[in-house]
């Protein structure tokens, strides 16, 4: 199922179904997320772009989303605090009056693990990344319940090409946390019609073929879960390099 999802994502024509959808879009930084907000922005969707940090790439971005998407809204940086990430969700869901999708870019680092971390240090290490990211997917979830209104949530963990075998049992245990976060986010959401689905980094044990190259792929996937064509397709976690 996972082959055929990327397959087709990466075969796909464009979407005319995605145009004037309301998407929101966290986490981009420099040199990550700015070909899925070209993607979606070129389908005529209307943007809520955050931006992880103040800097030359945030105007540059906005400059390139502005004259592709419907509407299009910036943000900055957001405080790690609850409130303060609270504070901007509901800010993002009412934009537009709602959210139809949500992509959180998620980046990992190893915290130069030297091979002495166990499983459940580098366990505590995600959730703590992912901590931010999944409180704003559960605003915007339960919004979606609220209007009765089916979406999309992708969660895109990035990683440096793990090197070395500590990185490596980071990267494979990362995406197990990952996996098993989502898929207990579209277990509880499955009835709502809301879909959580997330792109991991790769690991060793990725069959040849069966991941995405870079981020012109991930955003060709992000479109396809996005579409009609993806809209059964949940729990669902996809490997890019």
């Amino acid at each position: 199922m996972l082959m055929s999802a990327i397959e087709g994502a990466l075969s796909a024509p464009a979407y005319p179904e995605l145009a004037g959808k309301r998407v929101l879009l966290t986490g981009v930084r420099r040199g990550c997320g700015v070909d899925i907000a070209r993607a979606f922005a070129e389908q005529r969707a209307r943007m809520v772009v955050q931006f992880a940090e103040a800097s030359p790439a945030m105007q540059a971005v906005a400059e390139i989303v502005a004259p592709s998407a419907l509407e299009a809204k910036v943000y900055g940086s957001v405080g790690a605090g609850e409130e303060e990430v609270a504070q901007f969700a509901r800010a993002a869901v009412q934009a537009f009056g709602g959210l139809d999708v949500v992509v959180n870019i998620v980046p990992l680092e190893t915290y130069n693990l030297d091979g002495s971390g166990t499983a459940a240090d580098v366990e505590r290490l995600v959730a703590r990344e992912l901590a931010l990211p999944f409180h704003i997917s559960r605003i915007a979830a339960n919004r979606m319940s609220v209007t009765w209104n089916e979406g999309l949530i992708l969660n895109v963990a990035t990683l440096a090409t793990p090197a070395g075998r500590a990185a490596q049992a980071f990267a494979a245990v990362a995406k197990a946390s990952l996996t098993g976060l989502t898929r207990a986010q579209a277990s509880e959401w499955a009835g709502r019609g809301i879909r959580f689905n997330a792109i991991a980094p790769q690991t060793v044990a990725a069959t040849a073929g069966s991941s995405l190259r870079g981020e012109a792929d991930v955003a060709s996937l992000a479109l396809y879960l996005a579409s009609e064509r993806g809209r059964t397709l949940s729990g669902c976690v996809f490997e890019a390099s």
